[in-house]
C-alpha cells in the first residue's frame, strides 16, 4: 500500500514540513532556546514578528516551535504532534503576535518560565535554508549561528578574561572555531561567545566558571537526542 503524504511529512532529506525557513528553522530556533535555557520549561510563550506571526498555523510554524522546546529535531517524525506532546506533559504554550522592531520577517522571542520560576527569553531569526541566528538573550544584543557547539560566558569587562578564557579552552584541547565579545558599555558587563569544533564537559565548565571575573557560563551542546515523549 502506498503511502500517502501530507503537508508535514518529510520534504527533503533533513526536514518535516512544508517550509525550510517556517518549519525547519524554527524548530532549530526554539531547539537552541531550550538549550540556552538548561532545561525543559514549565511555560513557553511565543511572540511572533513578521511573517511568522501572519502564517505560522499554516506552515506548521507553531508545531516546529513547541517541537524545538520539547528537543526534537527539524526531521523528527513527531514534529507533527508536538502540540499534542506538550500538552500531554503539561506545558503551557501560547502564540501571539508581536512587532520585534528592526528585525527578520522569520523572528521570535520565546519566553520561557522554568521549573523554579525563572524566566528566559531567547530572540532569533530563520533566515532561510533551515538557517538561524540568535540575537538576543535576556536583553542582550549578540549573535551566534547555532551551527556549532555554542559557549555563553557573562564577565566583568576587564583586561585579562578573554586570554585566560581562551588559554583554557587550549590547554584543554578545544578549538575555537568562531568568537565574539559582546558588551553595552566599557567596564561594565560583558558577554564571550565561541562556537566550538566540539562538545565539552561538565569538568571544563566548571573552571571556566571559575576563572577570574567570569560570573556565568552557559553551553549550548550540539545533539541529536532521541527524545522519549509521552504516549498521547
Amino acid at each position: 500500500m502506498k503511502k500517502k503524504y501530507g503537508v508535514f511529512d518529510i520534504i527533503g532529506p533533513i526536514m518535516i514540513g512544508p517550509s525550510s525557513s517556517h518549519t525547519a528553522g524554527a524548530a532549530k530556533l526554539a531547539k537552541i532556546a531550550r538549550g540556552i535555557a538548561g532545561e525543559e520549561p514549565l511555560e513557553v510563550n511565543f511572540y511572533l514578528h513578521g511573517s511568522f506571526s501572519k502564517t505560522y498555523k499554516g506552515h506548521g510554524t507553531d508545531r516546529a516551535l513547541v517541537a524545538g522546546i520539547l528537543g526534537m529535531d527539524p526531521s523528527d517524525d513527531n514534529l507533527k504532534e508536538s502540540l499534542k506532546f506538550a500538552r500531554a506533559k503539561g506545558m503551557k504554550v501560547s502564540f501571539s503576535e508581536k512587532d520585534l522592531g528592526d528585525v527578520h520577517p522569520n523572528t521570535v522571542m520565546v519566553e520561557m518560565i522554568l521549573n523554579d520560576g525563572k524566566e528566559v527569553t531567547v530572540t532569533g531569526s530563520s533566515i532561510g535554508g533551515g538557517a538561524v541566528e540568535i540575537s538576543n538573550i535576556d536583553g542582550e544584543e549578540i549573535q551566534f549561528s547555532g551551527n556549532y557547539p555554542t559557549l555563553l560566558i557573562s564577565q566583568r569587562d576587564v583586561p585579562g578574561v578573554v586570554a585566560n578564557v581562551s588559554k583554557l579552552l587550549y590547554d584543554s584541547g578545544v578549538n575555537i572555531a568562531y568568537m565574539s565579545l559582546f558588551r553595552s558599555q566599557k567596564g561594565r558587563d560583558a558577554m564571550m561567545i565561541f562556537e566550538l569544533d566540539q562538545n565539552i564537559d561538565a569538568a571544563i565548565l566548571q573552571r571556566l566558571a571559575e576563572v577570574d571575573c567570569v560570573e556565568h557560563v552557559k553551553f549550548v551542546p550540539l545533539t541529536s537526542n532521541v527524545i522519549n515523549y509521552p504516549v498521547v
